[in-house]
C-alpha cells in the first residue's frame, strides 16, 4: 500500500523561508508545475489477478508528482538563482523513481500475462508553464490583485512576503490556482444545438433518484474505482451521496449492506465528486490533511443547493440494464495537463443551461446560480463492469445517439449539482467576493476542465428493471421525478427558483411507480372547467361548513290514494269498519291487526299501523238523543274528549 503524503501541515516547508500559505505548503513558483506522462489512461489491458498491484503502483506514481510539485512550489527562490535546480533537484529525481515504480508494475503484469511494452519511456517529467500571469514585485503584499481574502494572516501571523511572489503566479488561496482567467462570464457563450431527433422506437422516459445533497458531511480523498485500497488516492476531496460506506477499502459487499441517503432505499448506488470550495481564507477540518491544505485544496467547502440524479434514455432505441456494481468515470482529473480527449466538464448557470462553458468556472449575472452537469457514458460494452484504465468498457453514443459496435445503450446518468455563490470580483482578486474552484490534484491547479464525476451501481435488480421498463415506455417515474429543475433555459435569472431553508430534507415514503392520477380540487380548476362541475357532487361532504348548501330538495316519495270513507246511516247501529287488506306477510299483518284499534273512516297505509284515535259522534242532533247528549260534552281534567257511548 501506498503510503500518505506529508505528515504535517509544514512539514515539507523551508526551515529559512517563513513565508507559509494558510494550507501549509511554501512560497509558490509563478506559473509552473509538473507535467508527466499518464500511465494509467495508457494500461488499457491488465490481468485481473494483477489488477491490485498495478492500482497500488499508480497510485504511488500520483503520489510522487505531488510531491515533485510541493517541492517545485517550495524551491521559488532557488530556481530563480540557479536555473539548473529544478532539473537536478526536482525533475530528475522524480525520473528515477517513476522508473522503477513502471518497471515493478511490467513484473507484475507479466508475472500473469504478457509483459507490456514501452513503459519505461513515460519515466520523464518536465516543468511546464501553467499559463498564469506571474504578479510583479511586491504585488500580493498591499491589496493588489494576487492578494486572497485571510492571506495576511499566515502561520503565525507573519505576512506573505517571500521573494515578492505572495500566492504566486499561480493564484488561489493556497497557491496553485485558480486565477482570473479562469472565468467568464456566461453571458458571452452562444446557446448549444438542439439535440438529436429521436427516432420512432426512442426510450423517451426518465428516472429520477433523491440522494441528497450530502447533509452528513461525508467526505475523503479516496478513489475506490481509480485507487482501490489507497488511502488519499485522489489527493483532492470528495462529496458523496447515496452509499454511505464508500471508501478506499469498501469491498463490493460492504457497499450492497451499507445505509443510503436516497430516499428511495432500493438505490444505494454511490454518486461522487470533487467539492467546490471559497477562497475566502477559512481553515476546514482538512486544512493539515493529505488530501486537503497540505495539497493545495484549501478554502471553505460549499454545501450544494440541490442535487437532481436523473438517468435518461437513447434517442435511437431501447435501453437494457446495467449490470450491479458496474463503476463509470467521466471527465478526466488530469485533463489540463493530460489534454481535453476525456475531459467531460460542462459549467453553467440557472437560467442559462442552454449555454455549457468546458474550460472556464461561469460568471453569473445576480440572482443566478452556479451549476456542474456531468453526463456519464451511456454505452456498455456488455461484459465487464470496470476496465484497467476504468474508460474502456463504457463508450459515449454519437452525435445521433448511436453507440459504438459491440456496446448497448443502458440509462445515461445525468448529474446536475446547484450552488448558491456569487460570481467573484476578479479585479481586487477575489478580496471583496472571494473566488471559488473544485479541489484537484495539486499540479492540476484547480482548472475548470479538471471536473469530473464518479458511479458505481449499486441499485437493487427490480428497482434497475423498474427503471428501463420506466424509460422505455416514455414514462416520467422515481422518488426525485418531482425535482425537476428550477428554472429552464432562456428564462429570467432568479424566477422560480426554490425558496432556500437551511433544514434538512424529510424522507419521502418509496415510491416506484408514477403517482395516481388525483382528481383536482375545486381551488386547483377554474370554475367553469367540467372537472369542478363533476366533482361538485362528489365532494359535497368534504365541503367546509361555511359553504352555502344546496337549496333545492328531492321530491317526497307519494303513497297511493286513500279510498273515500263510506258515508255513515242517519240513524241505527253504525257500521263495523272493513277487516284489513290482507298483505304479503300475514304473520306480522295479522298480528297488527289485533292490537289495532277499531275505528271509523279509512284505515291508513297497511305498511304502518294508524294511532287509535276517539270515538267521534255523528253529525247533527238526533231526535233520539236526550236532553243531556245534547249539551256540550265535558272535558276531563286529562284534556282528552270524553267518549260518548253508542246508541241502541
Amino acid at each position: 500500500m501506498a503510503a500518505n503524503v506529508y505528515a504535517s501541515a509544514t512539514g515539507g516547508g523551508s526551515g529559512d523561508d517563513p513565508a507559509q500559505t494558510r494550507s501549509g505548503t511554501g512560497v509558490r513558483t509563478a506559473g509552473a508545475t509538473i507535467d508527466c506522462p499518464d500511465v494509467g489512461s495508457r494500461l488499457t489491458s491488465v490481468p485481473d489477478r494483477a489488477r491490485p498491484e498495478v492500482d497500488k503502483e499508480l497510485a504511488l506514481l500520483d503520489e510522487q508528482i505531488a510531491k515533485a510539485y510541493q517541492r517545485l512550489s517550495e524551491s521559488a527562490q532557488q530556481v530563480r538563482q540557479d536555473s539548473d535546480f529544478a532539473d537536478n533537484a526536482i525533475v530528475n529525481p522524480l525520473k528515477d523513481k517513476r522508473a522503477a515504480t513502471l518497471e515493478r508494475i511490467a513484473i507484475a503484469i507479466d508475472r500473469v500475462g504478457d509483459r507490456p511494452q514501452g513503459l519505461d519511456t513515460l519515466a520523464a517529467c518536465t516543468v511546464r508553464d501553467s499559463g498564469n500571469q506571474a504578479p510583479a514585485q511586491g504585488d500580493g503584499q498591499d491589496g493588489n490583485a494576487g492578494e486572497q481574502p485571510g492571506q495576511q494572516q499566515g502561520d503565525g501571523g507573519q505576512d506573505q512576503q517571500g521573494d515578492g511572489q505572495g500566492q504566486g503566479g499561480n493564484g488561489g488561496q493556497a497557491g496553485n490556482g485558480p486565477v482570473a482567467a479562469d472565468f467568464a462570464p456566461i453571458t458571452s457563450v452562444q446557446p448549444d444545438a438542439a439535440r438529436p431527433r429521436p427516432a420512432a422506437d426512442a426510450s423517451r422516459g426518465s428516472f429520477a433518484t433523491d440522494c441528497g445533497v450530502n447533509e452528513n458531511g461525508l467526505f475523503n480523498s479516496d478513489n475506490i474505482i481509480a485507487a482501490p485500497g489507497v488511502t488519499n488516492g485522489a489527493h483532492h476531496f470528495h462529496d458523496y451521496i447515496g452509499n454511505q460506506a464508500n471508501n478506499a477499502f469498501a469491498s463490493d459487499q460492504d457497499l450492497a449492506n451499507a445505509e443510503t441517503s436516497c430516499v428511495d432505499q432500493g438505490d444505494k448506488s454511490s454518486y461522487y465528486w470533487p467539492v467546490l470550495r471559497l477562497q475566502n481564507g477559512t481553515q476546514e477540518q482538512d486544512a493539515n490533511s493529505p488530501g486537503g491544505g497540505i495539497e493545495g485544496n484549501a478554502g471553505e467547502i460549499v454545501t450544494p443547493e440541490q442535487v437532481t440524479l436523473t438517468f435518461e434514455g437513447n434517442p435511437r432505441g431501447k435501453v437494457t440494464a446495467m449490470p450491479r456494481l458496474l463503476r463509470i468515470i467521466t471527465g478526466d482529473a488530469k485533463s489540463f495537463l493530460n489534454g481535453p480527449a476525456n475531459a467531460n466538464a460542462s459549467w453553467s448557470c440557472t437560467g442559462f443551461e442552454d449555454r455549457q462553458l468546458k474550460d472556464k468556472y461561469p460568471l453569473c449575472p445576480q440572482g443566478s446560480d452556479v451549476v456542474r452537469t456531468f453526463k456519464f457514458q451511456s454505452c456498455w460494452d456488455g461484459r465487464n463492469t470496470d476496465s484497467a484504465n476504468h474508460r474502456t468498457h463504457m463508450a459515449f453514443a454519437d452525435a445521433a445517439g448511436n453507440c459504438p459496435s459491440g456496446f448497448r445503450p443502458v440509462p445515461q446518468l445525468v448529474q446536475r449539482i446547484v450552488y448558491d455563490v456569487d460570481a467573484p470580483s476578479l479585479e481586487d482578486g477575489g478580496r471583496t467576493t472571494p473566488l471559488f474552484a473544485v479541489d484537484s490534484f495539486p499540479e492540476q491547479l484547480h482548472k475548470p476542465v479538471t471536473d469530473h464525476g464518479d458511479f458505481i451501481n449499486v441499485f437493487d435488480e427490480g428497482l434497475m428493471r423498474e427503471m428501463v421498463d420506466c424509460i422505455n415506455d416514455g414514462r416520467k417515474c422515481g422518488a426525485g421525478a418531482e425535482a425537476e429543475p428550477s428554472e429552464e433555459p432562456g428564462q429570467e435569472p432568479g424566477a422560480g427558483r426554490p425558496r432556500r431553508s437551511s433544514r434538512r430534507r424529510l424522507p419521502r415514503p418509496r415510491r416506484s411507480s408514477p403517482p395516481a392520477r388525483r382528481t383536482p380540487s375545486r381551488a386547483e380548476t377554474p370554475a367553469d372547467s367540467p372537472v369542478t362541475r363533476a366533482t361538485a357532487v362528489t365532494t359535497a361532504r368534504d365541503r367546509p361548513p361555511s359553504r352555502p348548501r344546496r337549496t333545492s330538495r328531492p321530491p317526497k316519495r307519494t303513497r297511493a290514494a286513500r279510498p273515500p270513507a263510506p258515508t255513515p246511516p242517519r240513524c241505527g247501529r253504525r257500521p263495523r269498519p272493513e277487516p284489513p287488506t290482507p298483505v304479503h306477510r300475514p304473520a306480522a299483518r295479522a298480528t297488527r291487526a289485533r292490537t289495532r284499534t277499531v275505528s271509523a273512516g279509512p284505515r291508513r297505509s297497511a305498511r304502518r299501523p294508524a294511532p287509535p284515535r276517539p270515538r267521534r259522534s255523528r253529525p247533527g242532533p238526533s231526535p233520539r238523543r236526550s236532553a243531556a247528549a245534547a249539551s256540550p260534552t265535558p272535558v276531563p281534567s286529562s284534556g282528552r274528549p270524553r267518549q260518548v257511548p253508542s246508541w241502541s
